[in-house]
Order: structure tokens, then C-alpha cells, then sequence
């Protein structure tokens, strides 16, 4: 007999079968009932032991957490809320859990304290929907990708370039902390270090990526990176992961098209294939804003949010007509943004974003063509040479979620725009030779995973989308 998930035995429509199933016991009440789950479903199935032919030991050990495994016969359920059920022929503790000390006892935990327990959250039915949510999209990306003729790289972890200019990276270092070798100057002598110079943690794959779109053209990494900013918000983590697609002869016209069917695909994945998970994670979210004031309630649903994206058209708006639709608005009139725009050149905050999105246009927009003193140095400079060629994506209730742009393909500018920002062309002389051998038009786009989990699964906290989060002073597990 094989053994079953908890899913499937769920999904049976042939009952008065002999079943096998292993998992962890959410409950045991009245000696009799077990709920059990395996991981497979956000649903447990009732197990009904014959508690007066059973081994008082056995009974004494059925405590929630511990694992089973449960031999039976699957009938109609005589209960509400499930179909079926495993009447119990034989049951094996595999692992005891006490009772005294378990910490995810069957009663609500706050996010805080099951942070502390990450190793053993995703036993509540919270977690478990969003680590499967968090699975589905990360196949779902792959999946696009894939169908779409695009090729996977694996772009380096440790880096001796900073590719955003933001220099807020971790340090790569076998030297001796307490006795670090130095130069005549007093300086640490990097040439001899591990790679005989100052190397880091990556904080993007990007430019590598453009150097394989530039010879197999369509490539996208989904990796690592890591940010050494010491930001405490619910909005960001110093290890996180990214995607991030990069295709030859495609200008920003294309790049938007792309991000546009990326986003929908992957939104619709989930749709189809993670109804229960956003079912439950959709009910949680409404019963959690019923305890908050009305301005921070969330003005969709879960489904109707994802859906807001995947049926409507992106509206492609230029930055320059966004600052004026923003400066004209009645929330920056009567000074209610916290950021109030009035000049043409500010950097865009989430208020402003979301305006656009949910007030203004009431659909998800790209904006384009952005002033170049708050872009990345590798980005085109139009012909006005005020703006480049970048484009982030807006949805609702997070502001920006994709930022990318037609990257400058010219080598006399890029050179000008590396030398203005003190950006060592010897440093980055492999990406400078893309433009001289064989240079064209290509673009390309960044998404934070963390990002499109917390906007899927509406958690509000970064740090309840991954698995292990990794933040200033904290570093556990």
C-alpha cells in the first residue's frame, strides 16, 4: 500500500479504502480525534481513533506536534468541514513532542514570537501557505522564463564591483581582523587577501547577466544578493533574492512589454494553482483589518488585488507627466502626502505611487523615463540628456515592485557617466569591452522576490516572506 499525502487523501472520491499517511498532529481532542498535516495542504484530515482498543501509552503520546503515522480506512466523513476521514486501524508515534515546552501551541501566535521560532513556523497555517505560495511563484519564474526561450545563469555570489554605485556592501575577507596587513600608507593591503583585492557580496547579478544577454541573448538570473544597508524597516532584508532577465537588441518599449506578461503570468500561476492558500491567507487579512483604523485597511481583497493586475492594462505614463498629475493632485495641494512634490527631479515615494495606481489611473502603471540624477550610472541617456531610459512598475498597496531600463549601449557615454560619478573604469573594463565588441540595444528589468511574495500573500512584514530572514542584528538559525 502506498502512502498518501494529506492532499490527496482529501481530494479522494473512492472511500472505504485502505490508506497509509504520515505528518504532525495539529490537535487531539476528546482522546479520539486527530488533525493531521503533512505540509501537502493548508487542510488537515481528521484521523478517528478507536481510543477504548488502543495502548493508553500510545494515547498519552499523541500530543500536538508530535509525528505519526496512522494505517486506516478512509470513509465519509460523518463531521462538518471535511468529506472524508481515516478511521484508525493502527497508529505510530515516530517523534514524541511535549506538551510543556512545544512552542506553536494550537492558539494564536503573534508574527513577532513565531519569528523567533522560524525553524518551526511554517507548522501553522499561516506560514505553510505563504512557504507554498513562496514555492509556486519561484516555479512560476522559472516556468516563464523557460517557455519563453530564455537561458537561467547562475551569476557570482561574491563580486569585486558594486554594480548599483550604493556601496553599502558586505566585505569578503580571509585577512585577520584583529591584524589586518597594511599598506606604506597605513591602508589594509587587499593584494593579499584571498583574491588578492577588496571583494564583496553581490547586490545585483545584472551586470554580469548583460555580458551572456550580449552573446545568447535572452538570459535572467533568480540569485542571491545581499544589501549591508542598516535598515530596520518591514521592507527590507540584507540577504535577499532577485530576478532579473536581460535580453539583447530590445529596447525600453520591449522591456516594459516584457515586464508586463512576466507579471501577469506568474500572478496567474498562483490564481490557478494556490486557490486554498490565498483562500485562507485572503480571510486572515480581513479579519486582521478589521482591528485596524479604516485609512490602513486594505481597500481590495487578496484575489481581488492580484486580479486588479493580471485584467487590467499597464498604463505606460512618463515620470515628467506623473510629477504633473502628482503636483496638480488634491492630496499634494492640500498638503496631505507626507512628501509634498513640487518640483520636477524628486524621487518618487510609495504615497506618490500608490496615488497613481488607486486614485488616479486605477490600474497598475509603468513609468518611464526618469530625471538621470536619481538613476544607476548603466542606464541610456535620452536626447534631452536630462532623463534615461528606466521604467518601474507600480501596483497597488506597495508602490514600485520592477525597476529596470534600456541599458547605455554607447561607450563614449557610459564612459562620461562612469568619470562623473568616480566610477573607476578599470574596475568595470569587461563590461566597458561590451561596447566596443559588438555593441546593440538591450534592456532589461530587476524584481525582489521578497517583494512579489509579500504583494501575493499580503504579509506586511518582509521578514515573514523568507524562509530565515537576515536583518541588522539578527542573524539566527
Amino acid at each position: 500500500m502506498k502512502l498518501s499525502t494529506v492532499s490527496e487523501l482529501l481530494s479522494q472520491e473512492t472511500t472505504l479504502i485502505d490508506v497509509e499517511v504520515k505528518g504532525w498532529v495539529r490537535t487531539f481532542r476528546a482522546n479520539r480525534f486527530i488533525a493531521l498535516n503533512d505540509g501537502s495542504t493548508i487542510n488537515n484530515i481528521q484521523c478517528v481513533v478507536d481510543f477504548e482498543n488502543t495502548d493508553e501509552a500510545i494515547l498519552k503520546r499523541i500530543t500536538t506536534g508530535a509525528a505519526v503515522y496512522i494505517k486506516g480506512l478512509l470513509v465519509e466523513s460523518q463531521g462538518k468541514g471535511q468529506n472524508v476521514e481515516v478511521q484508525a486501524t493502527s497508529i505510530e508515534v515516530l517523534g514524541d513532542s511535549d506538551p510543556e515546552t512545544y512552542p506553536i501551541q494550537p492558539k494564536k501566535h503573534s508574527l513577532e514570537f513565531l519569528r523567533e521560532n522560524a525553524h518551526l513556523r511554517t507548522r501553522t497555517n499561516t506560514f505553510s501557505a505563504v512557504m507554498r505560495l513562496r514555492s509556486s511563484l519561484s516555479f512560476a519564474v522559472h516556468k516563464y522564463f523557460t517557455e519563453n526561450g530564455f537561458y537561467n545563469m547562475h551569476t557570482p555570489i561574491i563580486t569585486g564591483s558594486d554594480a548599483e554605485g550604493a556601496g553599502e556592501m558586505f566585505r569578503v575577507s580571509t585577512l585577520d581582523a584583529k591584524n589586518p596587513p597594511l599598506t606604506e600608507d597605513g591602508k589594509v593591503d587587499y593584494s593579499q587577501d584571498f583574491f588578492g583585492k577588496e571583494a564583496n557580496l553581490t547586490v545585483s547579478g545584472q551586470l554580469e547577466a548583460e555580458t551572456y544577454a550580449m552573446s545568447l541573448g535572452k538570459v535572467y538570473t533568480f540569485g542571491p544578493t545581499f544589501r549591508a544597508e542598516n535598515s530596520n524597516t518591514s521592507r527590507h532584508l540584507s540577504e535577499f533574492w532577485m530576478i532579473e532577465p536581460e535580453v539583447a537588441f530590445m529596447d525600453l518599449d520591449g522591456n516594459m512589454d516584457l515586464a508586463e506578461d512576466f507579471m501577469k503570468s506568474v500572478l496567474n500561476y498562483v490564481l490557478e494553482n494556490n486557490k486554498e492558500d490565498l483562500a485562507f491567507l485572503e480571510q486572515r487579512q480581513i479579519q486582521e483589518d478589521k482591528s485596524k483604523p479604516q485609512i490602513e485597511r486594505n481597500e481590495m481583497t487578496l484575489t481581488d488585488k492580484l486580479r486588479f493586475v493580471v485584467d487590467n492594462n499597464f498604463k505606460r505614463v512618463s515620470y515628467t507627466e506623473a510629477i504633473d498629475i502628482l503636483r496638480n493632485s488634491k492630496p499634494n495641494k492640500k498638503k496631505k502626502f507626507q512628501y509634498l512634490i513640487d518640483e520636477w527631479g524628486a524621487d518618487l515615494q510609495s504615497e506618490h505611487e500608490r496615488f497613481l495606481v488607486e486614485k488616479h489611473f486605477k490600474c497598475p502603471v509603468i513609468l518611464f523615463d526618469y530625471p538621470a540624477n536619481i538613476k544607476a550610472f548603466y542606464m541610456r541617456l535620452n536626447e534631452d540628456e536630462k532623463t534615461v531610459r528606466a521604467m518601474d512598475i507600480l501596483f497597488p498597496g506597495i508602490g514600485e515592485i520592477v525597476g529596470g531600463s534600456q541599458r547605455e549601449e554607447r561607450l563614449e557615454v557610459l564612459k562620461e557617466k562612469m568619470a562623473a560619478l568616480d566610477i573607476p573604469e578599470e574596475e568595470l573594463w569587461w563590461y566597458l569591452d561590451l561596447r566596443k565588441y559588438g555593441t546593440a540595444v538591450h534592456s532589461g528589468f530587476g524584481l525582489g522576490f521578497e517583494r512579489l511574495v509579500m504583494f501575493v500573500t499580503g504579509m506586511g512584514n518582509i521578514r515573514d516572506v523568507i524562509p530565515y530572514p537576515r536583518t541588522p542584528q539578527n542573524a539566527e538559525f
